[in-house]
């Protein structure tokens, strides 16, 4: 019989895409139990099937009003703290250097918990680790977690991800999680115009605050997906990915699709989707940079300073190279 692990990741559909490789070589020795947003549900028939997930919407991930006590839904965490308790875990994990994350991991009862500390949180983690150097990708703390776990995880080139030739439409998704990593809609609809001359079929898709404006723009035919199985269904179809730095983004990329991110707040370095033949281009410069999404100036600068016609010459030839 496996022994139970159970791993936190609490976060984005980006950061459980990253997680992927991890996941995967984990269910092969452990009975893993992942407790994460209720979109993993969705996630884990097509990346980790093997995977069990407890969907919970922890309160501190919230953008803003996260310590907003009140408003906590204690009754659910009550449920989860319980649940977690009597499944008596082996071991538990976190590859955030979150304190929340080590508390309940510890609250579980997990007996051996691993996890990078900060905040004194050293003290609720059984095996304390070193974080990768500040310049590696995200996937590097997953990597760091499995060598300790003796789990045998690929360097970030050599993720086994399809990049045989996709025949299929060119898919622009404009969203992102947060307003600032969001490239201005009129550069988009622009580049949309541009692609669409090179004789390429082009879908549009969006988050649902920007339909109404694609619309009035004249798409007549974007797309909304609500759901990841929506959203699936069009990554399914695409040759080629061109968005943000989001979460739609990665999991193209992990299905094999090549993707071209356009970056603003965040780092490539840390956060380049999966995929070989991925590409982007770099928010422009800020003092701040990277701020974690909260943006010191009434606009993000490293995106509305990304002119429209350096952004077309890159993509035409990432299109040209990829799609």
């Amino acid at each position: 019989m496996k022994p139970k692990l159970l791993i936190i990741e609490l976060w984005g559909l980006g950061d459980l895409v990253i997680a992927t490789p991890f996941l995967r070589a984990a269910s092969e020795q452990y009975a893993v139990t992942l407790v994460a947003k209720p979109y993993a549900l969705e996630l884990q028939t097509r990346l980790w099937p093997g995977v069990r997930i407890l969907p919970f919407v922890a309160p501190w991930t919230a953008f803003t009003g996260k310590y907003k006590l009140w408003r906590w839904p204690w009754r659910s965490m009550a449920r989860l703290g319980r649940t977690l308790i009597t499944e008596r875990f082996e071991v538990g994990l976190s590859a955030r250097w979150d304190p929340r994350d080590h508390f309940l991991l510890t609250l579980a009862g997990a007996r051996k918990r691993l996890g990078f500390p900060r905040m004194q949180s050293h003290y609720l983690l059984t095996h304390p680790l070193a974080k990768p150097d500040p310049r590696e990708h995200r996937y590097e703390y997953w990597r760091t977690i499995g060598r300790d776990l003796g789990l045998r995880l690929p360097e970030r080139e050599g993720i086994p991800i399809s990049t045989s030739p996709r025949s299929g439409w060119v898919l622009v998704h404009s969203g992102a999680g947060q307003p600032v990593r969001v490239w201005p809609l009129e550069r988009y609809r622009q580049l949309v115009a541009r692609v669409r001359q090179q004789g390429r079929r082009v879908v549009v898709a969006c988050d649902p605050d920007q339909r109404q404006w694609w619309l009035q723009a004249g798409e007549a035919d974007v797309r909304t997906p609500r759901t990841v199985a929506a959203l699936l269904e069009l990554i399914n179809g695409a040759a080629a990915f061109v968005g943000n730095d989001s979460g739609p983004g990665h999991l193209a990329a992990f299905c094999g699709v090549p993707t071209f991110t356009i970056f603003g707040p965040q780092l490539p370095e840390w956060f380049a989707p999966l995929h070989p033949h991925s590409e982007w281009i770099e928010g422009k410069a800020c003092p701040y940079k990277p701020c974690s999404d909260y943006c010191r100036f009434p606009a993000p600068l490293c995106m509305d300073l990304l002119a429209e016609e350096d952004v077309a010459i890159q993509v035409r030839d990432f299109l040209q190279a990829r799609a």
